[in-house]
């Protein structure tokens, strides 16, 4: 709180000061009062006004310097009002009663918006797992009854599937940590699961997959990580170029602090002017507009599920040449238990 705007906040009230002061001159000088007893009534009410301006001054300066300088140093501002002391002031008491009830009313808001969230998030798992069982059915079927039509019913069920897969996981990632379970996990193993539930798309679009050094271990959720490696497969896959054959490399690099895990096609690649922006939510890009048609949700999901698991994920591409994904998982011993 700075002085000069504490004054000008106040200049109506001085300028009634000194009115009231003109007034009561003019009265004295009217009954014939000494001017310097005049004098001294003035001096007396210019001492009192300072002194009293000086005190309520003070007071508001500490209040509002104090209430600046924690409000910065807090991360969630709404808790201010928890760390403010009782002022010394009306105006000071009435600004904290007012902070704590917007604040209670904020959080019985959240609490609200909370539960209905909480309440969704689980009709849609609940649903997920219903829509599967159909889904699954259809699969069997056309499974039993091989034909031209029963190959197309198959490829739709499996985008369902997929689809499914991908709110199931978009649902439970905000809270991925109730889910999930780190120990160590064969890059092979993953990288082979999530191959073989992609194989029919593989196979399709004759996609050649070729892997390199994974022979290694990390420390993940073996889950997890084989829906963002499916995600990855998924992508590649959408955007393959026409011109040659489509293929895909998956290679690992063990080092003594991180392993890095490579996933690279030699499709399409994508445009620079969108590769800062391919982990944003609903982020479709000229691909995804030209191309396929996409969500923008899928590399979102992957993106978070990353964070949340310790990962970190990186792209970089050339356009019309290719698209490389890169995971480091970290490595450390606090998820060893030996």
């Amino acid at each position: 709180m700075k002085l000069r705007d504490y004054l000008r906040d106040r200049i109506f009230v001085y300028l009634m000061l000194l009115l009231s002061v003109g007034l009561l001159q003019l009265f004295l000088r009217a009954f014939r009062v000494p001017a310097k007893l005049t004098a001294v009534v003035a001096v007396i009410f210019a001492l009192y006004t300072a002194t009293t301006e000086i005190w309520n001054y003070m007071r508001r300066k500490n209040f509002y310097n104090d209430l600046k300088e924690k409000l910065e140093g807090l991360d969630r501002k709404y808790l201010i009002s928890e760390m403010l002391g009782t002022p010394s002031f009306y105006e000071g008491k009435l600004l904290c009663e007012v902070l704590q009830e917007s604040n209670r009313s904020m959080c019985e808001n959240i609490a609200g918006y909370r539960k209905s969230a909480s309440d969704f998030r689980e009709f849609i798992e609940m649903w997920v797992h219903e829509v599967k069982l159909p889904v699954s059915s259809l699969s069997l079927m056309a499974h039993n009854h091989k034909n031209e039509f029963a190959d197309k019913v198959l490829e739709q069920t499996r985008r369902i599937d997929g689809y499914t897969d991908t709110v199931l996981y978009y649902a439970r990632s905000e809270n991925a940590e109730k889910d999930y379970l780190i120990k160590e996990v064969s890059l092979r193993r993953a990288v082979s699961n999530a191959a073989v539930k992609n194989r029919e798309d593989l196979l399709l679009h004759h996609v050649e997959l070729g892997t390199e050094n994974l022979d290694v271990t990390v420390m993940t959720d073996g889950k997890w990580l084989e829906f963002i490696l499916g995600q990855l497969f998924s992508n590649s896959m959408k955007y393959t170029a026409k011109d040659r054959q489509a293929g895909i490399t998956v290679s690992a690099q063990d080092f003594s602090d991180r392993t890095i895990l490579r996933f690279r096609d030699n499709g399409i690649g994508i445009p620079e002017s969108d590769l800062p922006y391919i982990f944003e939510k609903s982020f479709t890009g000229k691909n995804g507009r030209s191309q396929a048609r996409s969500t923008g949700m899928g590399l979102y999901i992957v993106k978070n599920l990353c964070s949340r698991l310790g990962h970190v994920i990186e792209a970089r591409s050339q356009r019309g040449e290719y698209t490389e994904f890169t995971i480091t998982f970290a490595k450390n011993d606090f998820y060893r238990f030996d």
